[in-house]
């Protein structure tokens, strides 16, 4: 009888080991599910905060959290995303929360920075103009790792050059990829689509730059950027 309920009670905790474990491999099958919505929705979030490296020096900078990021990154991540050419105090704070959240515990400088003038007497901003080079910045999906409350999402950076563009006249020119470092690592015909841009980029992926970026979600399904870090090629 004795044997007969060790039995009984060691098949009770395989069962509930294998309940268990089966529990845990739907949940994490769940998480690891992207659909294309959430893709789109993240790189839509990735691309008002993605910028100019001759601006910012970084179109994405490492940081720990946000309070620690570049605040000039910070101010021009705001700036892009405002439609307006002259802007009130709010508006500016308001475009941060949106875009950082209530983590952001930076302010808008009140007096303005080298490219958001402050007019003293109408007590407005004005964006003042930039110049950038030829070189468009980009940043290709590579992984997306869905976790509870966010993502982590690891992304390839590159350049696309148009400077032959400017330098010819004739309809068909060519665009050069090239990595962070300004090494040329293929070239495309200006005719051609971007896809073919992007599989030179994962053809070559080792010698792009890679980063970590993590993301949250709030209760209305939000994303704000947490962190970012570099990745070893």
């Amino acid at each position: 009888m004795k044997k007969m309920i060790v039995i009984i009670i060691i098949l009770l905790m395989i069962f509930i080991g294998m309940y268990i474990y089966k529990q845990k491999r739907m949940i994490n099958n769940q998480l690891s599910e992207i659909s294309v919505d959430e893709v789109n929705k993240i790189e839509t979030y990735l691309q008002k905060i993605y910028m100019w490296r001759e601006i910012t020096e970084d179109a994405l900078p490492v940081f720990d959290e946000i309070n620690n990021a570049p605040e000039i990154w910070l101010w021009e991540v705001i700036k892009k995303n405002l439609e307006e050419y002259e802007l009130f105090y709010e508006q500016l704070q308001n475009k941060s929360k949106e875009i950082f959240g209530e983590e952001l515990q930076k302010e808008f400088p009140k007096e303005g920075y080298e490219y958001m003038e402050y007019n003293i007497e109408t007590d407005t901003y004005y964006a003042i103009g930039i110049g950038l080079d030829n070189q468009e910045d980009v940043f290709l999906l590579d992984k997306i790792q869905k976790k509870e409350n966010g993502y982590v999402v690891q992304i390839v950076e590159y350049l696309e050059d148009y400077s032959e563009g400017y330098e010819t006249t004739d309809e068909e020119y060519n665009i050069q990829i090239k990595n962070l470092n300004d090494e040329t690592i293929g070239e495309v015909k200006n005719t051609e689509s971007e896809a073919n841009i992007q599989q030179i980029v994962k053809d070559n992926i080792s010698k792009f730059t890679k980063k970590e970026v993590n993301l949250r979600t709030d209760e209305n399904g939000d994303l704000y950027v947490i962190s970012v870090q570099n990745l070893a090629t």
